[in-house]
């Protein structure tokens, strides 16, 4: 959520970036939350002014009676038991203009970076740099979910009876390499100085709101029935709703957290859940990078944490890219994002496996999280970024480290996760 004297001082701005995210139907917002504003600082105003008023004629009426004046006194009375009804009344228009700026003002996307490429969609966002040598061997790679059958190690016939579409079971050794690289990006991200954190899987809808876009919302969120309870799409969810309401002291920042959680989205949309395979899934797991920090050291924070998933995959033997998104493809909290791709050379081409955004204070300022400074309180910058999330993360090793026999080298930065195992074969 931007802050409201945008549009009070540069509503122009706010429809610009409107436009550059190409969601002209949201113009109209701009003029009705200003209309709305004007309305509501003038009713306070009024509210302000009748309020100071009150006060002065309470005081008088003391000093009346004290004179022996009490008739005039209780004229007196009477006028600023008028003042109370209107005030009440006031109040009530206040707090119901201040709802609707609010709801208003929580569909206006955030104002995004002048660096991000203007774009649609997802297709026209920009390749910045590749990271290792994609490699296309000799022999065909199948497809993984063949690959792990192979290995006795997905089993979705039961997962269906059990579950439906979109879930799984991992098996044996390809569910110890998947939790191998849960652990390492655990270790990984604690080495670089963050702190480790299991958040609850499970969130208010306060939280949900303050920390995504109604539509991301409606898309991702499974809501526990019966309950004011939702199930978490990513860990960044609880992991910035930990601080809301929060002021933290300036000295404690930044505040670099990486969480481990299972993830559970609906994923609607046309791109539809994967039946056969385990790219696109209704349960994952993820670790994940959270940052709080000043605003100048945003941009920083951004640059070193996507850095950080080129160099853990890189670990992993599996070349890389990252791909800066259109303003048509970001969400409506996000000032920038880059994706970071994966090589397949199954399909010969890049996947996406994780992602790294900067949100500005857009979170903080729904969620109130605010730090202390020697000049006052402000609003802290959010970040977050995927470590790795399995299965899709594990595709990428397995197809990077695939065998032409059908064995898969298991990369050395995760063997001793693994018992010192080298290789995962058929048996």
């Amino acid at each position: 959520m931007i802050d409201i004297k945008l549009i009070r001082e540069n509503k122009e701005l706010v429809k610009q970036n409107i436009k550059k995210k190409f969601q002209e139907e949201k113009l109209p917002l701009v003029d009705e939350i200003e209309a709305l504003d004007i309305e509501y600082r003038e009713c306070k105003k009024k509210g302000d002014d009748l309020r100071a008023l009150k006060n002065s004629k309470s005081s008088e009426i003391g000093a009346l009676m004290r004179e022996g004046k009490k008739d005039e006194a209780e004229k007196v009375k009477e006028e600023v038991s008028k003042y109370g009804n209107e005030l009440e009344e006031l109040g009530r228009k206040e707090e119901e203009l201040e709802k609707v700026i609010r709801e208003k003002m929580m569909i206006i996307p955030n104002i995004i970076a002048d660096s991000v490429p203007i774009g649609k969609d997802d297709s026209e966002n920009v390749e910045i740099e590749k990271f290792g040598e994609p490699i296309v061997p000799e022999f065909e790679i199948p497809y993984h979910a063949d690959i792990i059958n192979a290995l006795n190690g997905l089993d979705k016939d039961a997962s269906g009876r059990t579950s439906g579409n979109g879930f799984y079971y991992l098996m044996g050794d390809i569910a110890r390499l998947h939790s191998a690289m849960l652990s390492y990006a655990r270790d990984f991200m604690i080495d670089k100085g963050f702190t480790y954190c299991v958040p609850p899987f499970m969130i208010r809808s306060d939280v949900v709101t303050g920390v995504m876009s109604f539509a991301e919302m409606e898309n991702m969120m499974y809501k526990i029935e019966g309950e004011d309870l939702y199930l978490i799409g990513t860990s960044e969810h609880s992991m910035i709703g930990k601080f809301k309401g929060q002021i933290v002291k300036e000295s404690e920042l930044p505040m670099a957290l990486t969480s481990y959680s299972p993830c559970f989205r609906k994923e609607v949309g046309a791109h539809g859940i994967e039946e056969r395979g385990i790219y696109r899934v209704h349960q994952f797991e993820k670790q994940e990078m959270v940052v709080l920090c000043k605003p100048e050291e945003a941009m920083d924070w951004y640059d070193k944490m996507w850095s950080y998933t080129v160099e853990f995959f890189r670990s992993l033997d599996v070349p890389v890219r990252t791909l800066e998104c259109c303003s048509g493809d970001l969400a409506d909290l996000k000032v920038k994002s880059c994706d970071v791709e994966a090589w397949s050379p199954r399909q010969q081409k890049y996947f996406e496996v994780g992602s790294c955004s900067t949100l500005g204070d857009a979170q903080a300022r729904r969620l109130g999280i605010r730090a202390k400074g020697e000049n006052g309180n402000y609003l802290v910058s959010t970040l977050n970024n995927t470590v790795v999330a399995s299965p899709r993360g594990m595709i990428a090793v397995i197809e990077n480290n695939y065998n032409e026999d059908g064995s898969i080298n298991i990369p050395k930065a995760l063997q001793p996760y693994m018992g010192g195992k080298e290789k995962i074969e058929i048996k």
